[in-house]
C-alpha cells in the first residue's frame, strides 16, 4: 500500500505574520498566519513535514521593531513559527542582519532545531550551531533534511555580525554532509534545504547571472549523488520542478506561497522506496483566512509595531513622493537627494550613493512616520565611507548604466535587473558629483559627463564616498569597491539616521540640485 507524504515549505517570509502591508495597512495575501490554515488543513489530510528554508527573522518593520526596541521581548516571529510546530529551520543570510546576540536569542526561543552545514565556527571549524541536519521518521519512513547556506554572505554582511564564523562552499557542504547521512543514517529520502537559489537556466542549463557562488542550486542538481529534493530560496522565485531527475521547489516570499513536495513511498522486502515525489506551489489567496491562533498570539506586538509606526517624526516641505519609480531613475529627485544627504551628513563627506530599492517605494508624505521610512528604506543597512580612484568611481556608474535598456527607441530597464529576480536596488544614483548616463552608447562607454567640484574627475585621484555596508563590499558586481581602504564605519542603521535627521530638524524642505540624469 503506497503511502503519501507531504513536505511543505516555506522560504524567505522574512517576518511577515499577519497579511498587512505595513505601508499602509492593507490586506495583503501573504504572511505565516495565512500558511498556518493551509499548513493546518494538509495535516488533516495526510502526514506532513514543515521546513523553513530561511530569511524567517528580519525583513519586516514588525522584526526591525523588535531588533532594535525590544529585545527583551519574546521574539514575535519565533512565537508565531513555534505555533506553526515546524520541524526545522535553515540559517538564511538576513538570519544576520541584527548580530550572533539577536540570532543566538532565536534559536534559543524556537522549539525546533536550525540547520546549517556550511555555516562553521571558527575555532572548532565544525557546524557553528551545532545541527547540519535532522533525521525525521514519517509514518515509519526516514526523512534527512540537510541544510545549507549561502556562503556568499561575508560579501554582504557586516563583519562584526560574523566574526565568529566562517562560511564553506555550500556545494562542498553539501557533498561531504550527503555522503555522510547517506552512509551513516541511511535514510529512505534525501532532502537538502538549501538557502540559495538557481545560476542556470532550469532547462538549458545556461548561466542567468554571473557565476560567482551566492547561487549555485543548479550545480548541486547535477553534482550531488544520492538527493531527492532540493529546495531553495533567497531568489524570491517562483520554482517547481524537476533538475537532472531532482525535484526542485523555491515557494517565493513574504509567506505569499506555500511550497509542497508530494511523497510517495512503497514498502518492499528491503524497506520503503521513494516512487514519485511532485512539487507544487499553493497560492496564499483571498479564500485563506487568517489562522486565529497565530494572530491571537502576536496581536499585542503587532498593534505595538502599529503604533509605533505612526509615531510622527516632522514635517516635509515640498514635494518627495515618488509617482513613478522608472523616472525616479532617470535623474535627479528630492528623495535620492535626500537619502544621500543623510549619508553625507552621518559620513562627514561629500560624495555619496544610494538606490531606490524597489517599486512599492512611495516617497514621503509631508507628514512623515517611522512608517514612511521603513517603508522606503527597508533593508537594515549601515554605512561604510570608502576611499576610491576616479577610475573606480566611473566603473561604478558604468555598473549602474547597465540597469538601463534601449527597446523601440525608448528607455527601458534592462530584463537582467528583473529575471530571475528584481534587483532594482543595484543601480545607484549619486550626489556630490554631476554625471549624465547616455544609454544608447556601447556599454561601458555610457558615462558622458563626470565632475567633482566644477572639475572633470581623474582617473588617478581619490575620493572618499559613503554608501551602504552591502555596495561596499562590492555586492551587485560591483567588483571595483572590493578590498578597497574603509575610511569609516557607521554602525547605526540608516533608518536610524533618516529618523534622527529629521527628529532633530523637524521640517525637512524637498529639494533638487539637479545633478545627475540618464539620457537615450
Amino acid at each position: 500500500m503506497p503511502l503519501s507524504i507531504s513536505l511543505l515549505v516555506t522560504s524567505d517570509v522574512h517576518g511577515y505574520i499577519y497579511p498587512t502591508h505595513y505601508r499602509d495597512r492593507t490586506v495583503q495575501n501573504l504572511g505565516l498566519a495565512k500558511v498556518a490554515s493551509v499548513v493546518k488543513k494538509k495535516r488533516q489530510e495526510k502526514e506532513t513535514l514543515l521546513i523553513d528554508n530561511g530569511d524567517i527573522i528580519q525583513g519586516s518593520p514588525m522584526t526591525y521593531y523588535h531588533a532594535k526596541y525590544k529585545r527583551g521581548a519574546a521574539n514575535p516571529v519565533i512565537k508565531a513559527a513555534n505555533k506553526l510546530k515546524y520541524d526545522a529551520s535553515v540559517f538564511g543570510n538576513h538570519e544576520f542582519n541584527y548580530g550572533l546576540d539577536y540570532l543566538k536569542g532565536a534559536i534559543e526561543q524556537a522549539d525546533f532545531p536550525w540547520l546549517s552545514a556550511s555555516v562553521l565556527n571558527k575555532e572548532t571549524g565544525e557546524p557553528a550551531f551545532g545541527t547540519p541536519y535532522i533525521i525525521k521518521e514519517v509514518g515509519g519512513v526516514r526523512i534527512a533534511i540537510l541544510g545549507v547556506t549561502t556562503h556568499f554572505i561575508p560579501n554582504w554582511e557586516e563583519p562584526r555580525n560574523i566574526e565568529e564564523l566562517d562560511f564553506r562552499d555550500a556545494v562542498e557542504a553539501a557533498k561531504h554532509w550527503v555522503a555522510y547521512i547517506r552512509d551513516k543514517e541511511r535514510p529512505d529520502v534525501m532532502v537538502v534545504s538549501y538557502h540559495g537559489g538557481f545560476e542556470r537556466d532550469l532547462v538549458t542549463g545556461e548561466p542567468t547571472e554571473r557565476l560567482t557562488g551566492e547561487n549555485q542550486g543548479y550545480q548541486m542538481c547535477q553534482e550531488l549523488e544520492g538527493i531527492d529534493v532540493l529546495i531553495t530560496g533567497h531568489q524570491h522565485r517562483s520554482l517547481a520542478g524537476n533538475v537532472n531527475g531532482v525535484t526542485v521547489i523555491q515557494p517565493g516570499n513574504n509567506g505569499q506561497l506555500l511550497g509542497e513536495v508530494e511523497l510517495t513511498l512503497e514498502k518492499n522486502h528491503t524497506g520503503w522506496v521513494l516512487k514519485e515525489s511532485n512539487p507544487q506551489l499553493i497560492t496564499i489567496d483571498e479564500t485563506v483566512e487568517p489562522d486565529k491562533d497565530v494572530t491571537d498570539l502576536i496581536a499585542d506586538f503587532e498593534q505595538e509595531t502599529q503604533e509605533w509606526l505612526d509615531r510622527p517624526i516632522g514635517e516635509i516641505v515640498g514635494d518627495m513622493k515618488i509617482e513613478d519609480p522608472f523616472q525616479a531613475r532617470l535623474q535627479d529627485n528630492p528623495m535620492i537627494e535626500f537619502f544621500n544627504r543623510v549619508q553625507m551628513n552621518a559620513a562627514g563627506v561629500d560624495i555619496s550613493n544610494t538606490s531606490l530599492f524597489n517599486n512599492d517605494s512611495a516617497g514621503f508624505r509631508n507628514d512623515v512616520t517611522m512608517r514612511d521610512i521603513v517603508s522606503n528604506y527597508i533593508y537594515p543597512n549601515t554605512l561604510n565611507v570608502i576611499r576610491i580612484s576616479g577610475k573606480d568611481m566611473k566603473d561604478a556608474l558604468e555598473q549602474s548604466a547597465k540597469y538601463f535598456a534601449v527597446e523601440d527607441g525608448k528607455l527601458t530597464v534592462n530584463p537582467a535587473f528583473i529575471e530571475p529576480k528584481p534587483q532594482h536596488y543595484n543601480y545607484d544614483m549619486w550626489e556630490g558629483i554631476d554625471y549624465e548616463l547616455t544609454i544608447s552608447n556601447p556599454v561601458g562607454e555610457r558615462v558622458t559627463k563626470l565632475m567633482y567640484k566644477g572639475e572633470p574627475v581623474k582617473e588617478t585621484e581619490e575620493y572618499d564616498v559613503v554608501m551602504n555596508n552591502y555596495r561596499a563590499g562590492g555586492a551587485g558586481d560591483f567588483d571595483m569597491y572590493r578590498g578597497k581602504p574603509l575610511i569609516k564605519d557607521i554602525p547605526i542603521d540608516m533608518t536610524e539616521l533618516i529618523a534622527n535627521y529629521i527628529l532633530e530638524r523637524k521640517t525637512i524642505e524637498a529639494s533638487c540640485d539637479g545633478n545627475w540624469h540618464v539620457t537615450l
